[in-house]
């Protein structure tokens, strides 16, 4: 039995252009995936996926007509079960036997092995391969079941009777093996060789595929469809920028968009249209939005990054002559840009303060009141970040971004494209002669939105978004509403990492435990679990040890360093590093035991252990060598942690080795003497106070 390639096409009406890219990608692999589980195809079979607007499609390599028998050994009950003291069936077996197709003759080839700790009968036989329609059936049955489909429709067959689900009505299907039809069927239809090019411009409909290795070329060359997303996504994007470049311009880099194009059209033509000059007197994030969103348009950008009046379209057609679809292209996004110019205009009429009292009818959360009433908060949380970054002329800023970041809101632009938030305001904050620093504040505070997103661009917009952020964390996890499993529907996750980065990257010299309590604060009564400061604080260090693993530290590392909770999260980044260079000195492996000893020593203790230690009682020389060292080495580690350098301070203390090793090996902490006891158990936790500044050392113990 040779194996021979084979070809799977649903041809349907036009598919989600969101969904079309996933769609194409899942049906090739759960179809490919169900040949192989039956073994009509292997690992080594090569898949490649096809989807355009009106088609899913899949093209396997190596596919057997029938998959070769397989031995199984099937359990059937237990020997005591199955078997008499005689050693004859019972009728238990044989009815068993028959169940599977196998007679009382079968009972002598029976074999006994352990199964657990009682021995059972297998019966060994061999199972005939699937054939190629009856595995490629199931394979196709079970990969339908399975799409992504995000919205399921129902229609009729033809019959009238017939209801089918599927994510758009299907009117052709398509299974070849080599050059032979797979009698396949799904949804109500059967499978043949015929399919169909593009609606207007394919010259031969229907195409008849002659095998299943001629596919994509018959498609482009007699139905006008680059078959492959991939390739289409390609071209077009070749088309742009060679479109772009005749102008001396360059297309916008959207790789949602691009995707989203790709899925709309199957036979790409890229044309420049061009819209009137004094639409480029609105900000041109408004009229890329539109562009992009309301017409799927490829604005164009001049050398500088500036938007210019020329954009690109991406045609399905290609006429002769493309002025009528450039002129209906250019008149339908006219009317979108007069709205945003109007929307502009309308909204500068008016001041961001004076918008100001319009935040107390917009409702923030049932718990948590008014936007108006979040402003207040915020400003509270701001004005308090302002003054520890840069005094009262940072908390004066701070304050007043603070008072308009949300006005935005109210206004007409942001109410069409709410993606234009913050934003706007920068626009008409410099429009209303606000400070520059309040301008740039105010476009920034919603930074970092997502991972890789830029940070505000300076103190006041740094003051505000982190009072932002604090705000809303606070403020939801005060009234119980925290994230869950998979679930975190206020991005609380997100907000979290963006504290953390601001913090760490901007090196700022503020305490999370500090601006947890400020926040707090202003959340006054509206803060009805008082467990909330301490749960979001687990949740932040949480969101920082698991952002520092996928940098590619340790859980060790990360334990040893978040263990203590270091307060000021611009730090962490030094320790780790300082704890990853003390974990490399020959030293380290034995102070980490010992500290980790000495640790569940004194939590065995009752109470507080004191770090105090009276050199009277030091009788043994062991725990005076000790406490020696530790008069010359703490004030030296002491030193570099409190200048920053937490490697030179776990450094001193590996000096330490040679008298802690001596301590256990000589000296007996228990004494029954109760005066010598605490005096040792002192001496310890003198020496585990030393050692755990940094990190916790014990937590690199093996």
């Amino acid at each position: 039995m040779i194996p021979k390639n084979l070809l799977v096409e649903l041809f349907v009406e036009e598919l989600p252009p969101k969904a079309l890219k996933k769609l194409g990608d899942e049906f090739a692999r759960l179809l490919a995936a169900g040949l192989k589980a039956q073994g009509l195809a292997t690992d080594a079979s090569v898949v490649t996926p096809f989807a355009s607007p009106r088609r899913l499609a899949a093209h396997v390599t190596a596919v057997a007509p029938q998959a070769a028998d397989k031995a199984v050994s099937q359990k059937l009950m237990p020997v005591s079960v199955g078997l008499t003291a005689a050693g004859e069936a019972t009728p238990a077996l044989l009815k068993k036997l028959a169940s599977v197709g196998a007679d009382a003759s079968a009972v002598a080839t029976l074999k006994r092995q352990m199964d657990g700790k009682a021995e059972a009968l297998f019966l060994d036989s061999m199972v005939t391969g699937a054939t190629l329609i009856e595995g490629l059936q199931k394979a196709l049955d079970e990969a339908l079941a399975k799409l992504p489909i995000p919205k399921v429709m129902q229609y009729q067959l033809a019959d009238g009777w017939t209801s089918v689900n599927f994510v758009r009505p299907a009117h052709g299907l398509v299974a070849l093996h080599g050059d032979t039809v797979v009698p396949v069927t799904a949804l109500g239809l059967t499978a043949g060789r015929a399919t169909h090019g593009h609606r207007f411009e394919a010259t031969t409909d229907p195409i008849e595929l002659r095998d299943a290795d001629r596919y994509a070329a018959p498609l482009a060359e007699q139905g006008a469809v680059i078959a492959s997303f991939d390739a289409r996504r390609a071209e077009i994007a070749r088309q742009l920028q060679a479109a772009a470049a005749r102008q001396g311009l360059t297309p916008i880099d959207d790789a949602a968009l691009l995707d989203e194009v790709t899925a709309l059209v199957e036979r790409p033509n890229v044309l420049v249209c061009k819209f009137e000059q004094e639409f480029l007197a609105v900000p041109q994030e408004c009229l890329i939005l539109t562009m992009k969103a309301n017409q799927k348009y490829f604005p164009l950008l001049d050398a500088a990054g500036k938007l210019t009046n020329q954009f690109l379209i991406v045609s399905n057609i290609r006429p002769v002559d493309p002025s009528r679809v450039i002129e209906g292209n250019e008149r339908v996004v006219r009317p979108r840009l007069a709205d945003a110019k109007f929307f502009f205009d309308q909204d500068r009429k008016k001041s961001l303060e004076s918008r100001v009292a319009g935040l107390g009818k917009v409702v923030y959360h049932g718990k948590l009141g008014t936007q108006g009433e979040r402003t207040e908060r915020v400003r509270v949380i701001a004005k308090a970040i302002g003054a520890q970054l840069g005094g009262a002329e940072l908390a004066a800023l701070a304050d007043r971004a603070a008072l308009l970041a949300k006005t935005d809101l109210v206004t007409d632009m942001v109410g069409e494209f709410p993606e234009l938030q913050g934003t706007m305001g920068g626009y008409y904050a410099r429009h209303g002669g606000e400070p520059e620093a309040v301008a740039i504040a105010i476009e920034d505070h919603y930074r970092p939105r997502f991972a890789g997103d830029a940070l505000p661009r300076n103190d006041a917009g740094l003051a505000v978004a982190l009072a932002d952020k604090l705000e809303t964390l606070v403020g939801l996890f005060g009234i119980g509403q925290l994230p869950t499993g998979d679930k975190d529907p206020f991005a609380l996750r997100r907000h979290a990492l963006g504290v953390i980065r601001m913090l760490v990257e901007r090196d700022l010299p503020l305490r999370l435990d500090d601006l947890v309590a400020t926040a707090a604060r202003a959340m006054g009564p509206l803060l009805t679990d008082a467990a909330a400061p301490a749960q979001l604080l687990d949740f932040v260090y949480d969101r920082l040890a698991g952002s520092l693993r996928e940098q590619g530290y340790s859980a060790q590392e990360v334990d040893a360093v978040l263990s203590l909770r270091p307060a000021r999260l611009a730090d962490v980044s030094a320790r780790l590093a300082a704890v990853r260079a003390f974990a490399a000195l020959p030293e380290a492996a034995s102070l980490a035991a010992a500290n980790k000893r000495v640790g569940n020593i004194l939590k065995k203790v009752d109470g507080t252990v004191a770090a105090r230690v009276d050199a009277a009682l030091l009788h043994e020389p062991a725990e005076a060598a000790l406490n020696d060292a530790l008069a010359l080495a703490t004030p030296r580690a002491d030193a570099a942690f409190e200048r920053g350098d937490y490697a030179a301070s776990l450094q001193a203390l590996a000096a330490l080795r040679t008298p802690v090793d001596a301590f256990f090996d000589g000296v007996m902490v228990n004494a029954d003497d109760a005066a010598l006891r605490a005096n040792r158990l002192g001496l310890l936790a003198t020496l585990h106070a030393a050692m755990n500044r940094v990190a916790d050392l014990s937590k690199l113990a093996t």
